[in-house]
């Protein structure tokens, strides 16, 4: 793929973050035009419409922009690292690991909400390194890594339901939290979880060509010289710190991380690995505007928790990608 289609590709992706964008703001059960927004600006922002834009869907959108873009580069650096199509944040467990780790936080240490993305970053990384290390002892095949993540998935989501059981004052809004959105996210939390998903971002852009070598297998980026188990674990700890920042604020948020990353390939086959976690960041951003769009609107002035409306659109591509991974083995 040319520089000069790369290019105009990530324009258009931008160009579809930004309308959706500006469709999330405008959209709800309080419809904003662009001249009412004017309008209450020119007063000072003290109009009802200003307040429901800058208090309350600005940050929504900050955060799927956020959240949507970190988990699909987490999908996309799976996928590679992992040598698994069907890899993702959600499926092999890193988000549910993530959540046991911020509600453990939450009951324990209830008032130092400021260490959920720490807490996030180190139940994701511990929860993707023991799904690799059962996966590889019981043979490393890509649907024995993704049964071994649905397995410790399982049990991370039983640890979960276990601390709502035992500490139901502390959990109380835990819902949310468990079906994954944005209703009650605040700029304090994006501005703790921010940095850490733009440094990630760009930590996986500035190690894009290692992970283009990790791309050809293991033994082929071993001859070119490269320290293998070295940028695998360097790239798994970016994932745990992405996936971690991204549930602290967002919850249980699945198959963004799975969906995201094939749509990249289709759109830009033969581009640049730097080229392509661009375009995931891009669209995953995109991708999570629009559907927390369509979860405040569809049933309006009801609210479908976002992580339900993507569990209907990512369960039928999962099962489409499963069912080609087994043809491909057949043939």
């Amino acid at each position: 793929m040319d520089r000069k289609r790369t290019a105009g590709v990530l324009a258009a992706c931008l160009l579809a973050l930004l309308l959706a964008a500006l469709l999330d703001l405008g959209l709800g059960a309080v419809p904003i035009r662009i001249s009412d927004l004017l309008a209450g600006l020119r007063q000072g922002g003290e109009s009802v419409e200003s307040r429901i834009l800058l208090q309350i869907r600005v940050p929504r959108l900050l955060a799927a922009v956020l959240a949507g873009a970190a988990l699909a580069v987490c999908g996309s650096v799976l996928q590679t690292v992992l040598a698994n199509p069907l890899a993702s944040p959600g499926i092999i467990g890193v988000n549910a690991g993530a959540g046991l780790a911020d509600v453990l936080c939450i009951a324990l240490l209830p008032h130092r909400t400021g260490l959920l993305p720490l807490a996030s970053f180190l139940g994701g990384l511990f929860t993707v390194l023991l799904v690799y290390g059962i996966a590889r002892r019981a043979g490393a095949s890509r649907i024995t890594l993704i049964l071994s993540g649905v397995a410790v998935s399982s049990l991370m989501t039983a640890g979960i339901n276990t601390l709502t059981t035992v500490f139901p004052d502390l959990l109380s809004d835990l819902h949310d939290f468990q079906t994954g959105g944005f209703s009650g996210v605040s700029l304090s939390a994006l501005f703790t979880a921010g940095p850490v998903i733009l440094g990630g971002i760009l930590a996986v852009l500035l190690f894009a060509d290692e992970l283009d070598v990790l791309s050809l297998g293991e033994s082929t980026a071993l001859s070119l010289g490269l320290n293998v188990p070295v940028y695998r674990f360097l790239f798994l700890v970016l994932v745990a710190a992405l996936s971690g920042a991204a549930v602290s604020f967002a919850g249980l948020l699945g198959f963004v991380g799975l969906i995201v990353p094939h749509i990249v390939r289709l759109l830009m086959r033969g581009a640049g690995r730097r080229a392509l976690i661009a375009a995931d960041a891009l669209i995953g951003a995109a991708f999570l505007v629009l559907c927390d769009t369509a979860a405040r609107t569809l049933f309006a002035p009801f609210e479908l928790p976002v992580g339900i409306l993507i569990a209907y659109l990512g369960v039928p591509f999962f099962l489409r990608l499963l069912f080609g991974e087994r043809r491909k083995r057949h043939d």
